[in-house]
């Protein structure tokens, strides 16, 4: 035998067969996750969000950092001689509020207001958007009609007025926010869950579940409800920053949680009268409001740009 031969016989030449690489397969979670990641506009809001969020839990390191407290008045010192608010400086780095508070601490205090509202609403609003449009979308017929003109009557509610009724016999609070932020919010989730899961119940695999004999629970909850987990992840997603400005609404109007807590609709208001000859006072609330509902439309965006094909497929 030849060296040649040899080597051949032996795989050790140039010439010897190599193993093929491993081709593994992603599933659709994976596939979603990996589009994002590439997403410059998903890594961006994703980013400014959880500063946002980073900012709202170190609201008393912020407070104890600069030595002022989220309800603290400076009357000598955070007021101009004419009782006007002073701009920002080294003591008050984004200026004081028509009381003399530090506007810094408020904002960041307000964060927590504005993202646990625009998350617990969301929240609650999501299961009932979702238990009612499945209910409503599986079985049809009565129960379809019934819930379907109900959440329309919801939707026909001017919210305004309702919130308005609802201070009136109670006090505004946090809880009051938060409730009627989801009451106007679950039907817009509902409606869409309805439609499909009218879609969905008419599949052949829903059938070869029936004729199985898979119950009605299982058919909800084991088969149709994992096919409406990319829409309503994005709904959800898209519903946080209509919360935020929902409470910021109610706060503006007087209608949200109760002064002196710090809200960002509550500042808005009260620098209203003050625009003209304390710039920083509108401008850096509003601009707080701005970002967060900002990123979090951009991130619901690209959420539903990175799940279309999971909702397509």
């Amino acid at each position: 035998m030849t060296l040649t031969g040899a080597a051949e016989a032996t795989g050790t030449g140039a010439g010897a067969a190599r193993p093929a690489p491993v081709i593994r397969g992603r599933g659709p979670w994976q596939l979603v996750w990996a589009r994002l990641r590439r997403d410059p506009v998903a890594i961006g809001a994703a980013a400014t969000i959880v500063m946002l969020t980073a900012m709202a839990v170190a609201a008393p390191a912020i407070a104890h950092a600069v030595g002022h407290g989220p309800d603290d008045q400076y009357h000598d010192i955070g007021l101009t001689t004419a009782g006007l608010p002073v701009g920002p400086s080294r003591r008050f780095l984004l200026g004081t509020d028509n009381l003399g508070r530090d506007l810094l601490v408020r904002i960041a205090y307000g964060a927590r207001i504005s993202l646990l509202v625009g998350v617990v609403a969301t929240m609650l609003a999501t299961a009932a958007g979702v238990a009612v449009g499945l209910l409503a979308g599986y079985f049809g017929g009565t129960v379809d009609l019934l819930l379907a003109r109900f959440m329309d009557v919801v939707l026909s509610f001017p919210y305004l007025l309702v919130a308005i009724a609802l201070v009136s016999v109670f006090h505004p609070t946090l809880t009051i926010s938060i409730t009627v932020i989801a009451f106007f919010s679950w039907a817009a989730i509902g409606r869409i869950v309805r439609g499909q899961t009218l879609s969905i119940r008419e599949q052949e695999y829903i059938e070869a579940a029936r004729s199985l004999g898979s119950g009605t629970l299982r058919i909800m909850f084991a088969e149709i409800l994992p096919n409406l987990v990319a829409p309503v992840i994005v709904l959800a997603t898209l519903l946080i920053p209509t919360a935020i400005v929902f409470e910021a609404t109610l706060s503006f109007l007087g209608l949200g949680v109760v002064p002196p807590t710090p809200t960002w609709g509550g500042m808005l208001s009260d620098s209203l009268s003050f625009y003209q000859v304390a710039w920083w006072f509108p401008l850096f609330p509003g601009l707080a409001l701005l970002v967060t509902t900002l990123a979090f439309n951009l991130l619901g965006d690209s959420v539903r740009d990175a799940l279309a094909p999971v909702e397509g497929g």
